[in-house]
């Protein structure tokens, strides 16, 4: 593995001077189209000098052809050769006030707009129960793991019984695979038994945390967790444990554990649960009722503290008697494959081996099983759900270095913890907590909107988001933590929590009450009129939220414009999708049988019509700087996605793919992760057997730097594969109708 210098103020890309960002290659890349050869590369953030009337103004490039130079290129970034060949090779040089410089590595072309990345799919697994489960590539990050300025690929591979937090039954293992471009597999990741599969519970960061030049990866793990590395024919070289605290090996815990609890383990479990309640601080502080019997509204039978049967037959009238009477869903029998108990830690991983670099307890840990998160407290019964929720990003919280951000819960107990990785050791920056909701009866309450017992960040409870952003919403050059209806401030500090006066047809009129949670969150400037950044989000919280929809300032978190649903608005998305229109256009989905007036809105909060576009995800696709829409929804079988223009109608189908997680249907990736500032489709083939990544083709006359250099839209990527995938945003108005003026040039303020 090549070394590389540590990237300088001089030569880093980025909008503030001293902020690190990735030193990237050319990222040239050619594809075969029916007019010739397509050409498509990067201006560096570091090479950009102004702004011009078109673009960015900086380098100029020269294009060549088998040796020979073609073409000069000063108003883009990309070219097309008509006389092009498939055996064509081409490079490209920056020209710098008349001087050429170095020459890119080679390019030659694609035989289609698209290129397949061959995976190495692990292998078909069953659970305990006997159920047979397979593999499909789903989620994908990028990090440059060895310094050579090009990406590696980590895809994530989801076991087909992966579940949503609330749902029973056990998964097959996660696994993280780190990808050279060629297919090389670098080293697997096997999470192991003790993290379940899905959405909720693994959120991988892979970013150079250090500036050593090269990517770390930092995610949850347990016991169990390996390493394996493989040579260069695919085969296995090693295979590695994480190293567990010594307190933990000293206590007796070891990698061959299993915390998978079978229906028959959860009801032990609850028994001795109950055979101590008399010990529980809750009830030792009289907040809790004294005996169970009083908190499932049975009359009194049984002594304290409880003896084993007595345990038994109060779990046994819990199980068979409370719960299913509380909801038909409450099958409490059926309850198996959940991890309740067992260590939780957080790891750092050499991007480039695998090596592990530290190993920590997790923050914060579970503490139970949800009992004081609220698990237990509705009217379905749902162990282990809110706690654990995960959600992760990185932030320059200092303007200058990254840190990496985890949190966990965002229902009622909402946490937050900040760290800085300096090549050796992880340094926790600072803690967030809202401390738990208050219960007068864990059995039987609403927890939802209600503050934690934190005086300082108790109101952060239920604004949380199934994905978490990262922004300088505040304009002092440091990046705040966009946390769904809640900013946390660069130093912890909560920033603000949006509340807003409820309407009358709500459940609470009149009172000012939580935006909430939701869904979908997208942050950027999306009213070029306005100063400073926006968030748009949709909320699910129905009668009991003052908006299904709102458009807020993202330095306050007032409401600009948004509208009341009194429903679960479950999607909604941003884009610049009509250029006739002013900014960026706004919409949310409604089910279409809904007289709620949902739909289109532009960026001041005029209503455009309810014929919206979708909402699984968006991409930056055309040469105009509109935004177009990956479309690929499913809900029992699976779709080919494509990507349309609300104007022009479909412009790629990608056949051979699928997009992952039903309804969300989003691909794997949606990023600029070569070629000019375009973002690339990428996406799993039907079987798995490859990533396919699918490159823009129409020839642009705008000219701006790679996006990974702008050091929001850099963040968003890497918190891209986080909860339900949400689109990355750059830290500036991005249109067809763009003033180039106030685009930032990256090193200067």
């Amino acid at each position: 593995m090549a070394a590389t210098a540590a990237p300088t103020a001089a030569t880093e890309g980025g909008h503030r001077p001293g902020i690190r960002l990735e030193q990237l290659d050319r990222g040239l890349v050619a594809a075969s189209t029916g007019e010739g050869v397509f050409l498509s590369w990067r201006l560096l953030g570091n090479e950009v000098s102004g702004h011009g009337a078109s673009g960015m103004i900086g380098a100029d490039f020269r294009v060549y052809r088998d040796g020979r130079p073609i073409a000069t290129v000063t108003n883009s970034t990309n070219y097309r050769d008509a006389a092009g060949t498939a055996a064509s090779e081409y490079r490209v040089a920056p020209i710098v006030k008349g001087r050429e410089g170095r020459r890119s590595a080679v390019a030659t072309p694609w035989l289609k707009s698209f290129y397949d990345l061959p995976l190495q799919k692990p292998a078909d697994g069953v659970t305990p129960m006997g159920e047979a489960y397979t593999y499909t590539a789903n989620d994908l990050s990028v990090g440059d793991v060895d310094g050579d300025g090009q990406y590696e690929y980590v895809v994530k591979w989801d076991p087909s019984n992966s579940k949503d937090v609330s749902q029973r039954g056990y998964t097959g293992n996660t696994y993280l695979d780190t990808y050279e471009l060629d297919g090389t597999l670098r080293w697997r990741l096997d999470l192991g038994v003790n993290i379940r599969s899905g959405a909720h519970y693994t959120q991988f960061l892979v970013y150079d945390f250090d500036g050593d030049g090269r990517s770390e990866m930092m995610l949850k793990t347990a016991p169990g967790t390996k390493v394996m590395r493989y040579d260069d024919r695919g085969r296995v070289v090693s295979e590695r444990f994480i190293t567990m605290p010594r307190e933990d090996r000293k206590a007796g815990y070891a990698n061959t554990d299993d915390y998978r609890k079978s229906a028959a383990d959860y009801f032990d479990y609850v028994a001795a649960t109950f055979a101590k309640w008399h010990e529980h601080p809750e009830v030792v502080a009289g907040r809790w009722p004294a005996t169970l019997e009083q908190a499932f509204g049975i009359e009194p039978k049984y002594r304290y503290p409880l003896s084993q049967a007595d345990a038994e037959a109060l779990a046994t009238y819990f199980v068979d008697v409370y719960a299913p009477a509380r909801s038909g869903n409450n099958r409490l029998r059926e309850f198996n494959g959940y991890i309740l108990t067992g260590p939780e830690y957080l790891s750092v991983f050499e991007g480039a081996t695998g090596r592990e670099l530290q190993t920590i307890h997790y923050k914060p840990g579970r503490g139970d099983d949800g009992l004081l998160w609220g698990d237990y407290a509705m009217a379905r019964i749902e162990p282990g759900n809110r706690v654990d929720r995960f959600l992760s990003s990185v932030a320059y919280l200092d303007g200058k270095r990254p840190s990496a951000v985890f949190a966990r819960g965002y229902y009622t107990r909402s946490t937050l913890v900040a760290y800085d990785w300096n090549g050796r050791r992880l340094k926790e920056r600072w803690y967030v907590d809202s401390g738990h909701v208050p219960m007068a009866n864990p059995f039987n309450a609403g927890p939802h909107g209600v503050d934690g017992s934190d005086p300082e960040y108790g109101r952060l409870t239920t604004q949380g988001f199934h994905s978490m952003s990262v922004a300088d919403v505040d304009g002092d050059g440091r990046q705040e933590v966009v946390y769904g209806a809640a900013t946390i401030d660069d130093d912890g500090d909560l920033l603000y929590s949006s509340f807003a006066e409820a309407p009358p047809q709500s459940n609470f009129p009149g009172q000012s009450i939580r935006l909430g949670h939701g869904d979908a969150m997208h942050v950027g400037d999306f009213d070029p009129d306005r100063p400073g950044l926006e968030i748009w989000t949709v909320h699910e919280g129905g009668r009991s939220a003052p908006y299904g929809w709102a458009l807020r300032d993202a330095a306050t978190g007032q409401v600009v414009h948004g509208g009341y649903s009194g429903l679960d608005t479950g999607r909604g998305m941003t884009g610049d999708v009509d250029p006739s229109v002013r900014g960026v256009e706004t919409w949310s989905s409604m089910p279409p049988d809904q007289a709620v007036q949902a739909g289109l809105w532009s960026a001041r909060g005029e209503y455009l019509g309810r014929n919206a576009p979708g909402t699984n995800m968006s991409i930056r696709w055309a040469a105009d700087m509109t935004t177009q829409l990956v479309n690929g929804t499913a809900t029992t079988v699976l779709q080919t996605p494509t990507i349309d223009d609300h104007r022009r109608g479909t412009l790629l189908t990608a056949e051979g793919t699928l997009t992952n997680n039903w309804t969300k249907g989003n691909p794997g990736l949606v990023a600029d992760v070569f070629g000019d500032w375009r973002e690339e489709l990428l996406t799993r083939t039907a079987d798995s057997t490859a990533i396919r990544m699918f490159l823009s083709t129409e020839v642009t006359d705008r000219k701006l730097y790679t996006l990974m250099h702008d050091p929001q839209y850099r963040v968003e990527v890497a918190r891209q594969q986080t909860g339900y995938n949400q689109p990355a945003y750059p830290s500036f108005y991005f249109g067809s109708d763009i003033d180039w003026s106030k685009v930032p040039v990256p090193g200067k303020r």
